[in-house]
């Protein structure tokens, strides 16, 4: 990017996205999709973000598998294109609350199934399983939030 304030946002989402466990270079070629328009071919964001063909093929992967940029292919062309998902923070909390739900799922299978002599742990499962069915409940006010926001979104684009 040959903006200032564009480097400065890739760079800095890339640096939010590693504090939370993933790859900067994911956050950035993120940044990178959600400022550009239109589809970027792997060249394309390569070149751009000065990151190796390699870098890309793995983290435009992982971005695929979390619902927020889609691969495109167009007629005549060997090369992959790239271009933020429609709705792709919906697809984000998605799989968020899947994973939130299987961890209350475990959490109650071993507060079943656990032998008495770890009876002194219930409390603290207890209070794990309350802390992710109350994150749960936030995911659900999240997802219905962004449903309003986009019908709103749909219809400022008719007016």
């Amino acid at each position: 990017m040959k903006n200032d304030v564009a480097a400065h946002f890739i760079e800095r989402m890339g640096l939010l996205v590693e504090a939370e466990g993933m790859p900067r270079i994911a956050g950035r070629i993120f940044a990178f999709l959600i400022l550009a328009e239109g589809p970027h071919s792997f060249a394309e964001l390569a070149e751009e973000l000065h990151i190796s063909k390699g870098s890309v093929s793995t983290n435009t992967r992982l971005l695929e598998n979390l619902g927020l940029i889609e691969r495109l292919t167009q007629p005549g062309q060997r090369q992959d294109y790239f271009q933020l998902k429609h709705a792709p923070y919906s697809e984000l909390l998605r799989g968020i609350a899947q994973r939130t739900n299987t961890a209350i799922e475990l959490i109650q299978q071993t507060r079943r199934d656990l032998p008495v002599a770890y009876s002194g742990s219930q409390p603290r499962l207890q209070e794990l399983e309350q802390f992710y069915q109350c994150f749960c409940r936030h995911i659900e006010s999240m997802f219905q939030e962004l449903a309003e926001l986009s019908v709103e979104r749909i219809k400022e684009v008719k007016l």
